[in-house]
């Protein structure tokens, strides 16, 4: 496998620009194509001179063979590796169940050997389902589209809001939770580890911008959750 720097064209607003790819060479009726892969996006976090390297370490890491030289790279390949291999191997998995016969009852079911499991990037995923289950109860969601937030923005917001639910803290604990420990970006379809620290650190603008709508809203709709009454304290 390699890594390919291809230049492509939006097909909305006819802009031109570059895109990385992770292809693989294939023979076809005698002829040899490359096939992606994998799409890596405009912009790849690690320099053309470490591609190899970043190869190299993802071939290593899908094999689930420990090589006869292990593979020095530095800190960011290695990162980056372990990304990358973890959606690979999430795209593999999304594959159709097997079919049946209707009413046969039959099942397919697989041995493993439970010594040749191994734990690759556990993520948390308790806090963060419990969390999007009560955003939904109170319309989170549905209340930043109304206030104007963007796709993006309102994966960061979620993102933001939900990793400091889980551990409050800077916006670069917060950022490294969600990146490296959290498993909100599978449930979101959002690849936090890929977004830039701009982008998650400035969607506390937008959100502060909305004080009394956000607010209102959560307070509205956690008293019709708990049908709770209004009390004034004096």
């Amino acid at each position: 496998m390699s890594i390919r720097r291809t230049q492509t064209r939006s097909t909305v607003t006819g802009e031109t620009y570059t895109t990385h790819r992770r292809v693989r060479s294939m023979r076809s009726g005698g002829k040899v194509r490359q096939v992606t892969v994998l799409n890596l996006g405009r912009h790849l976090a690690v320099a053309q001179a470490h591609w190899p390297t970043l190869c190299a370490r993802l071939e290593q890491l899908l094999s689930g063979r420990r090589a006869l030289r292990d593979v020095a790279c530095p800190l960011g390949v290695e990162r980056e590796a372990q990304r990358l291999a973890a959606a690979l191997l999430a795209r593999e998995g999304e594959c159709p169940p097997a079919e049946t016969e209707e009413g046969s009852g039959s099942r397919d079911i697989q041995a493993v050997e439970v010594d040749s499991l191994q734990r690759v990037r556990p993520r948390s995923v308790g806090v963060e389902q419990v969390a999007r289950w009560a955003m939904a109860q109170v319309g989170f969601d549905a209340l930043l589209d109304r206030l104007g937030f963007t796709g993006p923005q309102r994966s960061a917001a979620i993102g933001t809001v939900i990793a400091r639910m889980a551990a409050p803290g800077p916006d670069w604990a917060t950022r490294r939770r969600l990146g490296e420990r959290s498993g909100l970006g599978e449930l979101l379809e959002v690849d936090f580890e890929a977004m830039s620290a701009m982008a998650l650190y400035r969607v506390s603008d937008p959100l502060l911008k909305h004080p009394s709508a956000i607010e209102g809203h959560l307070f509205t709709a956690v008293s019709d959750v708990f049908s709770l009454g209004d009390t004034v304290t004096l």
